[in-house]
């Protein structure tokens, strides 16, 4: 695509990283056809060629507007569309980066501003834990779409009686995101992926300065934001990845939310210009590794610890995992090598469930029409549990079903004979 960047981004890392994307896009289509809001809109600006065309328009110097910016706003990030996209076109850099843009000229409502930074402060706060409980509490007074992310009880969040975190030390060790959401909203996530890794031999390390892995704010406009959680999550980690204290480095550090996992493993582009942090950052983003990874190395190691007769299970795979960090069966095969009767749907399994991180309370009637639409096809594989790799994802389709929906490392936690 023919592209004439304007004098303020001509001689722009932005400017000149955005130019490179858009002219390997060729406008062929191929994209709508896969893009979960062209497919409920039908409206070509919401889709990636619409968005595109958008976002070059701002470059080369036209004044975006409050519908450029709801039209940016309406993209779920989901990247579906790179995986479609035969020219190889980086649509989920292109985004973030018309979307900072357009948030530095287009003056948002002051209600979206003020939704917008509760969610960029509250989220990622420790007051998110004392929040909840009363949320819970005044439950029935909430909007629904804060009600769908509330757990339903203690068991589903992973109270007292769950199983604890585990105490033996091992040669092995392997460094744990414990997230900003997850640890306040489903704690057993993070308890049963240190369990699974002890049946292993592994030990589970959670650095406690570590925080939010930065997509959140990247993804709400505030590129400084993101980076500041970026920067302080690498100092956290670095002593346990470079080995202090005569400990040896870790072998890995886990995401067992693949939607953190996408935003780790692209620390080393969003710092590539860091003069400070550039190769620390390149250097997690290569130890980074999702939970599923880690497990289809571990199988031969947990199947003597596993009970038998697994369940079938109904198998969700977060965009994240299948088209941010294109694993699209690793899952999948893992659970069948693991004893699991696991399926996922024969159609459109690769659309998004409109989760998408603060999405599904931005966007909570696109999002959803794209859950409910996920749903009746997993409903449609008849297994009495659903498993996703993504809180958000878990959170978004409990709110549309009776059917349990987990973490599959918590069903792979129950399976083991302790």
């Amino acid at each position: 695509m023919q592209t004439t960047l304007s004098a303020e981004f001509r001689d722009t890392r932005e400017g000149a990283q955005a130019e490179a994307i858009l002219r390997k896009c060729v406008h062929c289509g191929f994209c709508l056809a896969t893009c979960p809001t062209y497919q409920l809109l039908g409206d070509e600006l919401d889709s990636p060629r619409g968005r595109i065309y958008l976002i070059k328009q701002v470059l080369e110097g036209h004044a975006p507007t409050r519908a450029t910016q709801q039209h940016l706003d309406r993209c779920l990030t989901c990247r579906n569309c790179e995986t479609t996209c035969p020219s190889g076109v980086d649509y989920g850099a292109l985004i973030d980066i018309g979307r900072r843009i357009v948030e530095q000229r287009v003056e948002r409502p002051p209600v979206q501003q003020a939704v917008r930074w509760l969610l960029k402060e509250g989220l990622t706060s420790a007051a998110l834990g004392p929040a909840l409980g009363l949320g819970n509490a005044l439950r029935s007074l909430l909007p629904r779409a804060l009600q769908d992310k509330m757990p339903r009880s203690r068991a589903a969040a992973g109270g007292e009686e769950a199983r604890p975190w585990p105490a033996r030390a091992h040669d092995r060790r392997m460094l744990l995101l414990a997230g900003c959401v997850q640890p306040h909203l489903l704690p057993n996530i993070n308890r049963a992926t240190a369990r699974v890794l002890d049946a292993a031999g592994i030990q589970t390390i959670v650095a406690p300065a570590a925080g939010c892995c930065g997509a959140l704010r990247a993804h709400l406009a505030d590129h400084a934001g993101a980076l500041a959680d970026m920067r302080r999550n690498i100092d956290a980690w670095w002593p346990h990845v470079e080995g202090s204290g005569g400990a040896a480095p870790v072998e890995a550090i886990v995401m067992n939310a693949s939607g953190c996992g996408v935003t780790v493993r692209e620390y080393a582009s969003y710092l590539a210009d860091d003069a400070v942090y550039a190769a620390k950052a390149r250097r997690i983003s290569q130890c980074t590794r999702d939970a599923c990874e880690i497990v289809a190395d571990l199988v031969p190691a947990l199947r003597p610890h596993l009970s038998k007769g697994a369940a079938r299970l109904a198998v969700h795979l977060p965009c994240t995992l299948q088209h941010g960090q294109k694993m699209p069966d690793t899952l999948a095969a893992v659970l069948r090598e693991l004893g699991f009767d696991a399926q996922m749907p024969a159609q459109e399994n690769h659309l998004c469930c409109g989760s998408a991180g603060t999405y599904s309370l931005l966007e909570p009637e696109l999002a959803s029409r794209l859950r409910d639409r996920k749903l009746a096809h997993l409903r449609a594989l008849r297994a009495p549990l659903i498993v996703s790799a993504n809180i958000g994802c878990i959170q978004h389709l409990q709110s549309g079903t009776d059917i349990p929906v987990r973490h599959w490392i918590e069903i792979l936690d129950e399976m083991l004979v302790t």
